[in-house]
């Protein structure tokens, strides 16, 4: 890699213009109602494109929870499950690239966002692979709690609701710190120009200072799961796009400069 040229008159390199951490608009509440109109209107002007993103997610749910089922049995089904929460923002990469084409005025197609898929490879896997490890630790905790849970013939139902309760609480948190770390992060990396730290570091300062609206979101996307794995994942098909083109308008709405060149 080249050295940076120094600064005119100065024997110091230039600063690096890149922020660290990427500014942000302050949202209104009701801002996520519109990321998802805005997401369904992509989706109807590209159907084809999207209910084929959204096939291909059906189909892969499917074959996860089949496997599990036959190698893990009814427990590491609901660890596949609760696991999607964590993998579904990379999934939707290529959604991002249909969005922003969408966006340009231009005709989406499968080999642009697949090329662009390709040039986000890199910082995705990386951002995969914090994902994976923040899983792993919920899955360990998860684990740890489950020592507890009461077994004997005459547990009360406080006991359980104790249990369930805490249960929720560890995962909750575990939720909020990757739908923090998510929420703008993926659509900044699709884009091929911000690095997997500053996107993170972004999305959880953009997440901290539009609380009521992420509310929102995180009640929206919430919705949405319950909906998928209660029709056996059959809505997925129009979900995920649908969220996927909505998650590229909300990063857009927060750093506007970052997701379309100037």
């Amino acid at each position: 890699m080249a050295e940076p040229t120094p600064a005119p008159g100065t024997g110091n390199p230039p600063p690096d213009p890149r922020p660290f951490v990427l500014p942000c608009r302050q949202l209104g509440t009701s801002a996520p109602l519109q990321w998802v109109r805005l997401g369904w209107r992509d989706f109807c002007r590209a159907p084809g494109l999207s209910l084929a993103y959204g096939g291909f997610v059906v189909l892969l749910s499917w074959t996860v929870a089949l496997l599990a089922l036959r190698f893990g049995g009814w427990v590491l089904l609901m660890a596949m499950l609760s696991g999607f929460v964590f993998v579904a923002p990379v999934i939707a990469i290529g959604l991002y690239a249909i969005a922003r084409q969408l966006h340009e005025g231009r005709k989406p197609t499968l080999a642009e966002a697949l090329a662009a898929t390709r040039r986000a490879f890199g910082n995705a896997m990386v951002f995969g692979l914090i994902l994976l490890v923040v899983f792993l630790v919920w899955a360990r905790a998860a684990s740890a709690i489950s020592i507890f849970l009461p077994m004997a013939a005459d547990a009360t139902i406080g006991e359980y609701v104790a249990y369930f309760g805490v249960g929720t609480a560890v995962g909750s948190i575990f939720a909020a710190i990757t739908f923090a770390s998510s929420a703008f992060a993926l659509p900044m990396i699709a884009d091929g120009e911000t690095d997997t730290v500053t996107a993170v570091v972004s999305s959880i300062n953009a997440v901290l200072r539009n609380r009521r609206a992420m509310l929102v979101w995180a009640a929206i996307i919430v919705l949405a799961l319950m909906a998928g794995f209660a029709t056996a994942f059959l809505s997925f098909g129009l979900l995920v796009p649908l969220l996927g083109y909505a998650t590229w308008h909300a990063a857009y709405s927060a750093t506007p400069d970052r997701l379309l060149p100037p």
